[in-house]
C-alpha cells in the first residue's frame, strides 16, 4: 500500500468541514473573551482592587480540567435543551481565554509609561481620550501576546469537545480512536497542530503590524 493509498478512504469534504468548524468554534469563543477581557482587564486598572479576585477567579477556572468543566456546563444548558453541542464547549474555551487576555490587557495599561500619562493629563485628556489615543494603543502588543496564547491553547483544547457533540476535528481523532484507523488519527492530529502554527503566525503578523512603529525594535 502506497503512502496515498492509506489515507485514500477518508471524506475529505467532511475533514475540511470538520476544520472549517473547528475555526468557527474557537473563533467565536475567544472573539467573546476579548469583548469580556479587554473591558475587565481596563476595569482593573480602574479599580485596582478588583484585580486580584478577578486574576484568582479566571486562574481557578483554567485549573480545572477540560473535560470535567465541559461535564459541569452540560446540566446547565440541559435545562435550555443545549446540553450536548457546541454551546457548553464554546463557554468553557471562553472561559479558558479570559485570563491571558484579561491579565495581558491589565499588565499593558499598567505598563505604559508613568510620564506618558502624565503628559496626556497634562495636554487635558479625560480618561477615555487617554485611553482610546494613548494607553490603548501601545498597550497592543501585550494584548495580543494574550489573545495569541489563549488561541493556540485552546485550538487543542477544542478537540475535547467533540466528547459532548460540539464538532470540530476532535470528531476525526475520536473515530479513529473507535475504529483504530491511524490514517484518521494523524490527519486530525495534524490538522489541530497546523491550525495552532498558523493562528500563531498569523497573530504574530497582526501584532508587529499594530504595534506603533516607536515601539518596534
Amino acid at each position: 500500500m502506497s503512502f496515498f493509498d492509506a489515507f485514500s478512504h477518508l471524506d475529505w469534504a467532511q475533514v475540511m468541514q470538520l476544520t472549517w468548524q473547528h475555526i468557527t468554534l474557537v473563533g467565536v469563543a475567544v472573539s467573546l473573551a476579548i469583548l469580556v477581557g479587554v473591558p475587565l482587564g481596563i476595569l482593573m486598572t480602574r479599580f485596582p482592587a478588583l484585580a486580584g479576585p478577578l486574576q484568582a477567579s479566571a486562574t481557578v477556572l483554567l485549573t480545572v480540567p477540560s473535560i470535567a468543566l465541559f461535564g459541569l456546563l452540560l446540566p446547565f444548558y440541559s435545562k435550555f435543551g443545549q446540553g450536548l453541542g457546541p454551546l457548553p464547549a464554546i463557554t468553557a474555551v471562553f472561559l479558558y481565554s479570559l485570563l491571558p487576555i484579561m491579565r495581558n490587557t491589565y499588565l499593558a495599561l499598567t505598563g505604559v509609561d508613568a510620564g506618558i500619562r502624565e503628559a496626556a493629563k497634562g495636554i487635558g485628556m479625560t480618561f477615555g481620550q487617554r485611553l482610546r489615543m494613548v494607553e490603548l494603543p501601545i498597550a497592543v502588543p501585550v494584548i495580543l501576546a494574550g489573545v495569541r496564547t489563549a488561541v493556540v491553547m485552546n485550538i487543542g483544547v477544542m478537540t475535547i469537545a467533540a466528547t459532548i457533540g460540539a464538532g470540530g476535528l476532535g470528531v476525526l481523532i475520536l473515530a479513529s480512536i473507535s475504529r483504530s484507523d491511524m490514517s484518521m488519527l494523524i490527519v486530525g492530529a495534524v490538522l489541530v497542530s497546523i491550525l495552532a502554527i498558523f493562528a500563531d503566525l498569523l497573530l504574530q503578523w497582526l501584532q508587529r503590524t499594530l504595534t506603533p512603529k516607536g515601539l518596534l525594535k
